[in-house]
């Protein structure tokens, strides 16, 4: 078993930032990463970006390659291609990459897993053909890829990002199909968000370049439906009168929300964000959450942004360094400082931007014969027929339809069913609650885990295995 000050899971930009940020301050860092580069989801591959694609993708893209290095950094052990499935708060971790299983006892954890997008279930969104935004933008990121003949339907930022960063790359999308927004809602927000001007500006100006490649913009867009047999090859929807564009591609997105499947496992304590409409981990201001020896930091805390990851990832290690010793509590402070002052700008226009785009509304609860859990194509119906029944919370739900309970273990699902119950039983989401998950957190083979010897086993004297 390999023994470390710290493992980082995760090697976005706040698993980047503090593996430097603690590697520079004595401590032994091991980073576990799931891709074989690092950079994460924002930042994919921004090591192989060549100049066309580093246009294309734009300056926010390629300052990930000044976080990239800090796999290199002397105390730091950089594991690609690692799949953690198990976990404690005691600080050991389970892993396999390749065929091998190992593990690794730390002193701290850092969760920095990012974020996912958030599921948008309409009518025909399991067809082929309909992926998410992120989906598109990272073929794009990865392997140079473009989708064609393809419409960008939701709300948020991103939608913006990989429209334009499509036009740049020459295959423009036929329209840009957008839910319902805020922007009155969030006029009352704008003082506080001009802290993050820089954030607003970028997006005026993704909006003017839209604007010049001439993409066609439909707003207000509701009853939207995906169309085809065997695979996409239409979008209807309302916005000032009934729309059709046929199509072969459609780029679902309404906002990404804290990947929290590790610290669910870890049974950290969680609380319902309601305007970002999503659970996140309840942390102090140094990333510390209810278990003392683990910590989250980056958008798996709450979203915030790639910019505010590399800033909290810092300030997380630098609370880790004190907290083992090897810098005092002046010192932490000063060398935070900056970070932190750059963290609160960077999070300063999130109610802003949560309050002018927010998700689909007819994506949150959608319609009874629209699937909801794509692993065991669990319908809304379904989820509605098992409330009736006098199912009242997520884990029940299971017994009753299997949603939540395939390969994904809820990552697609959970939120749609804890919003469902909620609306139909009149709780609200905190009471409603969430997936109880367990180890494995990623699936794995019956070969992988017996490579474990039985002392090993992970988990063997947690609370949870004696319960």
């Amino acid at each position: 078993m390999t023994r470390c000050d710290l493992a980082i899971i995760g090697a976005g930009p706040a698993g980047l930032a503090a593996a430097a940020e603690a590697a520079g301050l004595g401590l032994s860092v091991v980073l576990l990463d799931e891709q074989p580069r690092p950079g994460g989801q924002i930042y994919r591959d921004v090591d192989r970006a060549g100049r066309l694609r580093g246009r294309i993708l734009g300056a926010d893209y390629l300052h990930g390659a000044s976080l990239t290095g800090a796999v290199r950094a002397p105390g730091v052990t950089h594991i690609e291609q690692a799949k953690v499935w198990n976990l404690t708060v005691e600080g050991e971790v389970t892993y396999t990459r390749g065929e091998e299983t190992a593990q690794i006892s730390a002193k701290r954890l850092l969760l920095a897993t990012g974020a996912l997008e958030r599921p948008m279930p309409l009518p025909g969104w399991t067809l082929p053909g309909v992926m998410t935004a992120g989906a598109g933008q990272i073929l794009l990121k990865q392997s140079g890829l473009v989708a064609r003949r393809a419409v960008l339907v939701g709300s948020g930022p991103l939608l913006y990002l990989v429209a334009v960063q499509m036009v740049r790359a020459g295959a423009p999308p036929l329209a840009l199909v957008e839910t319902p927004g805020g922007l009155g809602r969030a006029l009352g927000a704008l003082p506080q968000a001009l802290r993050g001007w820089r954030t607003l500006m970028k997006g005026t100006g993704l909006l003017r370049e839209l604007r010049r490649a001439g993409v066609r913009r439909y707003r207000r867009a509701r009853d939207i439906t995906i169309e085809g047999e065997g695979a996409a090859t239409g979008l209807r929807f309302s916005a000032g009168g009934a729309q059709f564009i046929a199509c072969d591609t459609v780029l679902l997105h309404h906002g990404v929300v804290p990947n929290v499947q590790i610290s669910r496992a870890l049974r950290l304590d969680h609380r319902w964000e309601a305007g970002q409409a999503c659970f996140a981990p309840v942390l102090d201001a140094w990333g510390r959450s209810s278990a003392e020896a683990v910590f989250i930091a980056g958008d798996g805390a709450g979203i915030a942004g790639a910019k505010a990851a590399e800033y909290a990832g810092r300030v997380s290690a630098a609370e880790i360094a004190r907290d083992l010793g090897r810098i005092t509590q002046d010192e932490r402070d000063r060398r935070s400082a900056g970070s932190r002052r750059a963290l609160d700008a960077e999070r300063a226009v999130r109610p802003f931007l949560d309050l002018a785009f927010p998700p689909a509304a007819e994506a949150l609860a959608p319609a009874d014969d629209t699937i909801v859990c794509r692993c065991e194509e669990v319908t809304g119906g379904d989820v509605r027929k098992t409330i009736r029944q006098g199912c009242l919370g997520p884990n029940q739900m299971k017994a009753f339809n299997r949603a939540g309970m395939g390969p994904c273990q809820g990552r697609y699902c959970g939120l749609t069913v804890t919003q469902i119950l909620s609306q139909a039983t009149g709780a609200d989401p905190e009471a409603t609650g969430y997936y109880r998950l367990r180890p494995p957190i990623k699936p794995v083979t019956l070969s992988e885990v017996a490579q474990l010897s039985e002392h090993q086993n992970p988990g063997a004297d947690s609370k949870e295995s004696r319960s």
